[in-house]
């Protein structure tokens, strides 16, 4: 099933225009497009939680966008606010993708994976991944993570086959 994913890169360094250095956005790029999905926006955007968060929401709220990617602005340092940015908007978060992706990352950079403050969830029926900005933690996360949550023919369960389901009211019974 191809996905609708939204792409933003997170940069004081990046810019938007066409020939701006962007390896971490275009390897997810790559990576999106070669697993059958389709780019639904692109955008790249300071260190800024309110320019983050104005095109998060505004993707949010986009019901063509069924997924955002975000990459960069995850550290420590005081320009660093995406998870911050992001945060508010979700509806509920997928603790175990930081989690895991913590994991994985410890197997590449050691303790130094203390410091990634990536996060996953869900706001208004969109999955939303915010990962670190370097080229090794976007593949890490896509190659060993995302892409196999995004793909309907994961068993037992992925994030594709639960989309329908993201807006479901509480107040309603569930449908047997």
């Amino acid at each position: 099933m191809s996905l609708a994913i939204a792409l933003l890169t997170v940069s004081d360094r990046r810019s938007a225009d066409p020939t701006s250095d962007d390896p971490s956005g275009d390897a997810l790029l790559e990576r999106l497009t070669a697993a059958g999905h389709r780019l639904a926006a692109r955008a790249i955007v300071p260190d800024n939680r309110y320019a983050i968060r104005a095109v998060v929401s505004q993707w949010i709220a986009d019901a063509a966008v069924q997924v955002v990617l975000s990459t960069g602005g995850t550290g420590l340092t005081g320009r660093d606010g995406t998870p911050e940015a992001v945060a508010p908007l979700l509806d509920k978060t997928i603790e175990g993708f930081g989690e895991l992706f913590r994991v994985l990352s410890f197997e590449t950079i050691g303790t130094s994976t203390l410091q990634s403050r990536c996060l996953a969830g869900v706001a208004n029926g969109t999955v939303i991944f915010v990962l670190p900005g370097s080229l090794d933690a976007v593949s890490t996360a896509w190659d060993r993570l995302i892409r196999a949550q995004l793909d309907a023919g994961t068993r037992p369960c992925n994030l594709v086959q639960l989309l329908p389901r993201l807006t479901e009211s509480p107040d309603r019974p569930a449908v047997p």
